[in-house]
């Protein structure tokens, strides 16, 4: 599945399914074909990214410090690069007052 989040605040955000059901678990909402993130509800989502992000940095910065890690591989896509977007909409649609779609 691929989520499309839409706020009139905001230009639209797409997810592809994992990444996207990774994003709605961590902010609280069960992955979905329809959603909505309310502003009141868009501290704590941001809240609880920023957590994540933080948890996911120290254990990268971590095994890059381990004495088996190899220099030059990549990891992939961080959850910090992933989540930045729904972040960015995130803090634009709570000032605006404006909710955040998806599947509609």
């Amino acid at each position: 599945m691929i989520y499309k989040f839409k706020s009139k605040a905001a230009g639209d955000v797409i997810m592809m399914g994992p990444s996207g059901d990774q994003v709605l678990r961590l902010i609280g909402k069960e992955p979905s074909a329809k959603g909505i993130i309310e502003p009141a509800q868009m501290p704590a989502a941001m809240k609880a990214l920023e957590a994540a992000i933080a948890a996911e940095d120290a254990a990268r910065k971590e095994a890059a410090e381990d004495d088996d890690a190899k220099p030059g591989k990549g990891d992939g896509i961080s959850l910090r690069q992933r989540a930045w977007p729904l972040v960015e909409m995130m803090k634009r649609a709570h000032a605006a007052n404006e909710n955040i779609v998806w599947g509609v």
